[in-house]
């Protein structure tokens, strides 16, 4: 995982909020201007995803943004209550287009290489490439005990956001946050991770 997010882009969170609205009342257009709305805004969510090495053949920002819009046809009937919803929700498919990824890489290559993500933990200086499918693995794990810390990871560390846009995606999910928890919680889950996924 890594702290160093891009700076966050100017998209307008009420102009995403009306054209997730007249998507999902039925404006077939409205699918067009919200993509045109945030491409930036998931171009930089997907580079911060994958802002570490990621494997010189496996899948980048770009392909992750491509990837995520195919997916958004079946959102359509998702009941958006503004860019916030719509960024948490964004943070679980990327999560899913990742993990789906890093399966069929090791199912082509038989056992091969694992799809890796750069780690930097609480509790050691040095950071480490983690296979994406056994963070996924402990991820879940974590969140039978810790769902709302959980759910921190998943929207910083799949879904790229900055402590802010989680605090605030974690508040339309129905947790009492702020940014000040969120950041604790980051640090927090991080080294629990770390204890479950570093090598012995």
């Amino acid at each position: 995982m890594t702290l160093a997010m891009p700076a966050g882009v100017s998209t307008d969170p009420g102009l995403i909020t009306r054209h997730l609205l007249d998507w999902r009342a039925g404006d077939a257009d409205a699918l067009t201007r919200l993509t045109t709305a945030i491409y930036a805004e998931l171009r930089r969510l997907a580079a911060a995803v994958l802002n570490s090495r990621y494997g010189h053949d496996s899948i980048q920002a770009t392909e992750l943004v491509h990837e995520f819009y195919l997916e958004l046809p079946g959102l359509q009937q998702v009941d958006f209550e503004g860019r916030a919803h719509f960024l948490n929700l964004t943070a679980r498919v990327m999560r899913t287009i990742l993990i789906d990824r890093a399966r069929q890489r090791m199912t082509a290559r038989r056992g091969g290489q694992p799809v890796t993500l750069r780690f930097d933990s609480q509790v050691t200086d040095q950071a480490m490439e983690v296979d994406v499918l056994l963070v996924n693995e402990a991820l879940d794990r974590f969140a039978e005990k810790y769902p709302r810390q959980a759910q921190v990871v998943e929207l910083r560390f799949f879904g790229g956001l900055t402590a802010e846009e989680t605090a605030n995606a974690m508040t339309v999910s129905g947790f009492e946050t702020s940014l000040r928890s969120v950041e604790r919680d980051w640090r927090f889950s991080k080294a629990w991770l770390h204890n479950a996924i570093a090598p012995r």
